[in-house]
């Protein structure tokens, strides 16, 4: 009866700290740029950058001319009539809205695509830019979507390959924006960036340092930037990326300070909507 009641007690207890063990007590996973939050955060800091202001939300109204040589610049991300991206949004929002005001434009963008020319454009498209980013959902989430498409899913995706964290997807995602993902006439793209970055540094997933590889990153694209006759400016990386690699903020966790164009931002906290 003792050696029953023993064994019994036995098998209980093995029973309690296999249940014990067999809990998930995995770490979190690291929180990446997919996350509404960072992404929002990622949102901002592009903005202060292209539109020195934090609220991105205003920008899908912002069309102008900046003289870069791209014709118009435009949206959320400087969509341009001369690469052709604006081309996609407007392509994409035909497609939702067929009747929509900025319909009639698309012969035009098609023939100013690689140049600065605003011929079949002008004020008439302009103002139906702005008056479809303001009065129809349907168009700012094109714009929303073909940011996705074109420059924030390849970047995400190829530095989660590269085993960076939400710092390291963030610039990659930037230097998308603002050089596109290969060379073109008077630009050097991301992948040329990359490319001249391995040389020097190995990313995480290959077992180098997540600091020295984005260093060199940024390092590369302060050189691409002084070979492009349209950009001269680096504060968007020396005042703001190159802090936050610094500070070994690998998570983009706020706060968060920077500079841009000698303009100073925070921001505190996120709350994804």
């Amino acid at each position: 009866m003792v050696r029953a009641l023993l064994a019994l007690t036995l098998m209980s207890l093995l029973t309690l700290a296999a249940c014990a063990g067999s809990g998930d007590h995995k770490p979190a996973a690291p929180v990446g740029l997919d996350d509404p939050a960072k992404k929002d955060i990622a949102m901002q800091l592009v903005s202060s950058a292209e539109n020195s202001s934090l609220d991105w939300k205003a920008q899908y109204k912002y069309i102008e001319d900046i003289g870069d040589g791209r014709g118009y610049t435009a949206g959320i991300i400087g969509f341009c009539s001369g690469t052709g991206d604006m081309l996609a949004v407007v392509e994409r929002y035909t497609k939702a809205r067929p009747t929509n005001a900025l319909a009639k434009h698309l012969p035009a963008l098609r023939s100013v695509k690689g140049s600065d020319s605003h011929e079949g454009l002008g004020q008439p498209f302009t103002d139906a830019w702005a008056r479809a980013a303001v009065s129809d959902p349907a168009f700012r989430a094109a714009q929303d979507a073909e940011r996705d498409r074109l420059y924030f899913t390849p970047a995400v995706r190829q530095a989660e390959l590269d085993g960076l964290g939400a710092l390291g997807q963030f610039i990659y995602f930037d230097a998308y924006v603002m050089h596109g993902s290969g060379d073109s006439e008077g630009s050097v793209g991301f992948r040329t960036m990359r490319e001249q970055a391995l040389g020097t540094a190995k990313p995480p997933a290959s077992g180098g340092d997540e600091r020295a590889y984005l260093n060199a990153f940024l390092d590369a694209r302060v050189e691409a930037i002084g070979r492009e006759p349209s950009h001269t400016d680096t504060s968007r990386i020396e005042t703001a990326q190159r802090v936050f690699v610094d500070k070994n903020n690998f998570g983009l966790d706020t706060p968060l300070e920077w500079k841009v164009y000698g303009d100073s931002y925070r921001i505190d906290r996120i709350d994804a909507e």
